[in-house]
């Protein structure tokens, strides 16, 4: 019996050690699940933190995108020009273009940081060149050194042109301006401009002149003298100013009305003897030779100018670039110096001014082409 009790007791003590190794379990497996759940809630909390770090990042992100939406200037402007310019100069090189064009680019590149290079693509009194940048892309890249010519004198002229000079550019601002300068030879038997007219009326249809070509600034402005003198004379077209100045040197041809930065070497030299200027007043130049209203012809006003257009389209940030970098390029003194050496003057107006004179242009070149029965293939 008393075996028998003990045998129990053990039997009780080996349940109770089993239930508390069963107990201890739980309370392990209780524990091991804790920390499991611990280490989702410390996976939970990482995945916030990333999640609050990236919504932070788009935010910022939006926050610029809209910023520059907002202030397109400053973030476009901030961005261009990240590769070199081209500055189109309509005309061959060597020309009163291409002497504008030169320093210009100089100064621009200075600016910019960037090269901006000329290129010369002339023919067609310039309409060439100006239609090869009014079909380039509209990113700046891209430039036209235009002029008088192409911009306000050929649309009247040409019966069609591939680009309409009022909606195919963004003008910039004008850069220099000047007269044409009417020039004999020395052979000419005439010292004033009384003297010539005198000559045109006693002998009609026997003075010659020479041009750049059909239509250009030069043959324009020998057709107003033209109709306000009353004087028939004959007109010589060349291909380019270059070759119509040489046959006036050497006598072949009688007179031009040359651009003044062309001419003024050789009206220095001796070899051709100036009459009158174009210009609203003398010539800082040549302050020696009367301008038309001097000569009681004040309707003989012709200034050309030369200025930089970009295609239509191009955005509004990098058009008010270059037009701070021009502005601060013909303010300098010596790109000053050097227009003001061969007789002409720097000028800036702002784009809405620019495009203002390109249409007042036009409409005064028109009536003259008109006028004058002048027509160009």
């Amino acid at each position: 019996m008393r075996a028998l009790t003990v045998n129990l007791a053990r039997v009780n003590l080996a349940r109770m050690n089993l239930a508390r190794m069963n107990l201890a379990r739980m309370n392990l497996a209780q524990m091991n699940l804790a920390q499991m759940n611990l280490a989702r809630l410390d996976v939970a909390r990482i995945n916030v933190v990333r999640i609050g770090v990236v919504r932070r990042f788009v935010s910022l992100a939006l926050a610029g995108a809209a910023a520059c939406m907002l202030l397109p200037v400053s973030c476009l402007a901030q961005t261009w020009p990240d590769k070199p310019i081209r500055l189109i100069v309509p005309f061959p090189p060597g020309g009163v273009a291409d002497l504008i064009a030169r320093p210009v680019a100089q100064k621009m590149s200075m600016a910019l940081g960037k090269p901006v290079i000329v290129e010369n693509r002339g023919g067609a009194t310039g309409t060439i060149g100006a239609s090869y940048v009014a079909h380039a892309e509209p990113d700046g890249y891209t430039l036209l050194l235009g002029t008088t010519n192409e911009i306000a004198m050929s649309p009247s002229l040409y019966k069609t042109l591939p680009y309409d000079p009022n909606q195919a550019f963004q003008p910039v601002t004008t850069i220099a301006s000047f007269p044409n300068v009417l020039v004999v030879g020395v052979k000419v038997p005439v010292k004033n401009f009384s003297e010539l007219i005198a000559l045109a009326r006693a002998k009609p249809h026997t003075l010659t002149f020479a041009s750049s070509g059909e239509g250009s600034t030069n043959h324009l402005s020998a057709e107003l003298l033209k109709a306000q003198a009353g004087i028939d004379i004959v007109h010589v077209p060349y291909k380019g100013g270059g070759p119509a100045l040489i046959d006036v040197v050497g006598g072949h041809v009688d007179a031009m009305f040359a651009t003044l930065p062309s001419a003024i070497d050789l009206i220095k030299s001796g070899q051709l003897r100036a009459l009158v200027v174009t210009g609203e007043h003398r010539s800082n130049a040549l302050p020696d030779v009367p301008s038309g209203r001097d000569v009681g012809m004040p309707g003989l006003v012709v200034t050309t100018w030369n200025g930089v257009l970009a295609p239509a389209g191009t955005p509004p940030a990098v058009v008010a670039r270059l037009h701070d970098v021009l502005v601060k390029a013909a303010g300098d003194a010596d790109l000053q110096a050097r227009f003001a050496a061969v007789g002409a003057e720097t000028s800036t107006v702002t784009p809405q001014a620019f495009a203002a004179t390109i249409r007042s242009d036009y409409d005064r070149w028109a009536g003259v082409i008109k006028r004058a029965g002048i027509t160009a293939q």
